[in-house]
């Protein structure tokens, strides 16, 4: 079976936000930056691409989204 991708999509989530802190581990945040980097995206666009990558195809999202 193939490995899924990461898909750059069109924004899923629009509106007013809110502000989340996290702690990350320093490594990658250096990775992160780096996709920042290299995409064109701010760090704070990566995230969001990751987290909705991985709500959209968790198990048990039952109720999420």
């Amino acid at each position: 079976m193939a490995e899924a991708k990461l898909q750059i999509k069109p924004k899923k989530y629009r509106g007013a936000t809110s502000v989340v802190s996290a702690r990350l581990p320093n490594d990658m945040i250096e990775d992160i930056d780096k996709v920042a980097t290299d995409t064109g995206y701010n760090r704070n666009e990566v995230i969001m691409i990751c987290l909705e990558y991985a709500m959209d195809n968790m198990e048990g999202k039952e109720g999420a989204g």
